[in-house]
């Protein structure tokens, strides 16, 4: 590995940039570290040396070349040279088209002398028991039972709280939908249990498998046609895994492989009403695909992997050979094969166990089976549907692959597991090199702020004991947490003697504390005193736990001695709030961008490829701009290695175009979770955005991510 630096001039305008770099990790690095000091995407770089006027690409030596680079952003160069670019491109785009077209017609031919002409029957026998199966997911008895087990409140709490962090606070049902659908997937990735080896019955201790054994009549009863023995490695007792595939037994298990998943899973889509299908995947996988609404269209979704609309994550994450992707629902069965492949005449050349016609054939005729009892208006909608969803998956097979976007191999499963069904990938993190501009919602979290801290503020000027304060803030706890656990449509508490004299400890303040968290005090007929929400139900939902999380902090920090000092102690008014953030990657769904400025101790930014460098960017609203005076940065929930530890925070007058270095720190180290550290700016610069260029994590070797759980900036408008 050689260390190299080079110098890097931006044309025309000839900024100069410093870039420290390992010349074993490839050009494509390089590029990435230069498009996080200069906004240039790596694809419209070109690079070259200053000596010699030579270009920089694969071929070219790093270690020897002169560290001098002169860099041209490819659409500020020549139209005429672009357009002619782009038609070449597109000609290569046509000829790659064209060699798809002919290797397709070649599997068919060649399909003739390798498939079974048994009429299908292989295929048949294994897709029909799949439908038997999808079958018990309509049985009411078995969906009310499922609905029973799953906190439905919480989950529609959730989803519109999802909905408030991307702004939408009166979504459509459509809107609403969709998201209770993801906290669905999610909640049910937390909940259902992957089992390698089942635990030891006795001693629940690890087992190894010895062999297969006769079901008993109790597990046929619920399908457990095939049943697994395992030995315990510490007592030696024998533990039973039956292979149930009846889902209203899975609800009550709650465990199993990719099987017992996608087909639970599918069946709690059914139960909420979702139009749900199985994936039958012939190279031994399931998952499951929801008609979308909000989107008019079929979604993937894994259960095992938590991974949603992401259909080429088994050939392009997981290197899986795709054959046969069937989709089976009570209405019928589909080929849904083109939806995740990308290199469909591959594919069609591992397609042998009957022809193209048959497989047709055959579908069709179970697909009119399922169908027979139809009204005519419902056999009108779903053949409509199918007819968007057929011209849907012919584009499908040939739309070029986003090599952007980078997917994971399988995570679910023993490693040895995944090993040995050769589904690791390439790599081993679900992310994107580019992500959308996100909007951060959190004026409420810079108030709720503004108002301890004047709190806070008052107690130090009244030489308030520790002991008072203390008591103050562990009664605010009790009542904010009571309200955070009461349903969010009917959230109220009734304050005890102890809560009302909180309020009247914080009297100057208390109207201001409750407006941020969008509550507010009523007063009964009896003349008992409560809190409830103002009518704005997801502010609350969203306000709460922020306010929870800074009042632990509080409580912490004075129990450790570590007291409140006007302006430099957590929290602090003048917090930056409602910009706009630029991430240069993030983990989906949880660690999003915006994460770091939410207020919430449990969520933060991930960057999946972000430990050796990675960027992020906060744009202040509506041509704001403010001269940053300090800023905070939290360690996350956990993996320390993934802390940050060397970086630059950078400011910017002119919404990003040049970057000026406002605060460059390195070898800095959280000593815990949730660990704030402040950081008071000495260089004063007047900007409307600011970028962090994190430089590396604390162990950067071993583990590629990166992870922030809360960044907060605070400056004066000017």
């Amino acid at each position: 590995m050689v260390s190299r630096r080079f110098v890097v001039r931006q044309a025309p305008a000839g900024d100069e940039h410093a870039v420290e770099y390992d010349t074993e990790d490839g050009l494509d690095v390089l590029r990435f570290q230069i498009f996080s000091l200069t906004s240039v995407p790596p694809d419209l770089q070109k690079i070259v040396v200053e000596v010699d006027g030579s270009v920089v690409d694969d071929g070219t030596d790093l270690e020897s070349i002169s560290e001098g680079l002169r860099l041209v952003s490819i659409d500020e160069g020549n139209d005429a040279d672009a357009a002619a670019a782009a038609a070449r491109a597109q000609e290569k785009s046509d000829e790659e088209l064209a060699r798809m077209f002919q290797a397709e017609e070649e599997a068919l031919l060649l399909q003739q002398y390798s498939i079974q002409n048994d009429g299908g029957e292989i295929f048949r026998e294994r897709v029909e028991p799949y439908l038997r199966q999808v079958l018990k997911y309509e049985d009411p008895m078995r969906q009310e039972a499922a609905l029973k087990t799953v906190p439905v409140d919480e989950l529609k709490e959730k989803a519109l709280i999802s909905l408030a962090k991307e702004g939408t606070f009166s979504p459509s049902k459509n809107e609403e939908d969709h998201a209770f659908l993801l906290q669905l997937l999610f909640w049910f990735k937390q909940s259902f249990r992957w089992v390698n080896a089942a635990p030891c019955d006795s001693c629940d201790r690890e087992t190894s498998m010895v062999g297969m054994g006769n079901p008993l009549p109790s597990e046929i009863e619920f399908g457990a046609s095939r049943v697994e023995i395992y030995r315990c490695n510490h007592c030696s007792s024998i533990t039973r895994f039956p292979r149930y595939n009846d889902p209203y037994k899975l609800i009550q298990t709650r465990k199993g492989r990719c099987g017992e998943w996608a087909n639970c899973f599918t069946f709690y889509c059914r139960a909420f009403g979702y139009e749900a299908r199985l994936i039958l995947d012939f190279t031994d996988h399931v998952w499951t695909e929801c008609y979308s609404n909000l989107y008019g269209r079929w979604m993937h979704l894994d259960p095992c992997e938590g991974v949603y609309d992401n259909p080429l994550l088994y050939e392009k994450g997981w290197s899986k050979k795709l054959d046969y992707a069937i989709a089976i629902s009570k209405d019928g069965v589909r080929d849904v094969t083109k939806r995740y492949t990308r290199k469909w005449h591959e594919v069609l050349s591992r397609r042998t166990i009957t022809s193209e016609d048959t497989v047709s054939a055959v579908l069709l005729n179970i697909t009119g089976k399922c169908r027979s009892g139809l009204s005519t208006d419902e056999l009108s909608a779903i053949e409509n549907r199918d007819s968007k969803e057929s011209e849907e998956l012919t584009k499908a097979a040939y739309l070029e692959v986003n090599n952007s976007i980078s997917l994971p191999g399988r995570q679910s499963g023993s490693v040895e597991w995944r090993t040995a069904r050769l589904e690791l990938g390439q790599g081993d993190s679900l992310s994107c090199s580019s992500c959308p501009v996100r909007k951060c919602v959190d004026a409420h979290v810079s108030k709720i702020y503004d108002v301890l801290s004047a709190v806070l503020s008052h107690f130090c000027d009244k030489n308030i004991p520790k002991g008072r304060i203390i008591g103050v803030f562990d009664t605010l706890r009790s009542l904010m947490q009571n309200l955070k656990d009461a349903n969010f449509r009917s959230r109220r508490v009734t304050l005890d003697q102890k809560s009302q004299q909180l309020f009247e400890d914080i009297l100057p303040f208390a109207e201001r504390l409750l407006s941020a968290i969008s509550l507010k005090m009523e007063l009964g007929t009896d003349g008992d005193r409560s809190v409830a929400t103002d009518g704005n139900l997801i502010h609350a939902s969203l306000a709460l736990p922020v306010a929870l999380d800074a009042v632990d902090e509080i409580l912490s920090n004075y129990k450790n001695n570590i007291f409140y000092t006007k302006g430099h102690q957590f929290p602090r008014g003048n917090r930056l709030c409602s910009g706009s953030v630029l991430a240069s990657s993030e983990q989906l769904p949880a660690g999003i961008a915006t994460a770091a400025f939410d207020g919430i101790r449990l969520s933060k930014w991930e960057e999946p490829d972000g430990a050796k460098g990675c960027w992020l960017i906060y744009k202040l609203d509506d041509g704001q701009t403010c001269e940053l005076e300090s800023y905070d940065l939290m360690s996350a929930n956990d993996v320390p290695e993934r802390d940050p530890m060397d970086w630059v925070l950078e400011g910017s007058a002119d919404g990003g175009s040049t970057w000026s270095t406002i605060d460059p720190r390195s070898s800095v180290m959280f000593e815990s979770r949730f660990c704030r550290k402040s950081f008071a700016v000495d260089k004063r610069y007047t900007a409307n955005a600011f970028r962090f260029r994190f430089l590396r994590a604390r162990e950067s070797s071993d583990n590629p991510r990166f992870q922030i759980g809360s960044i907060d900036l605070y400056g004066k408008s000017t």
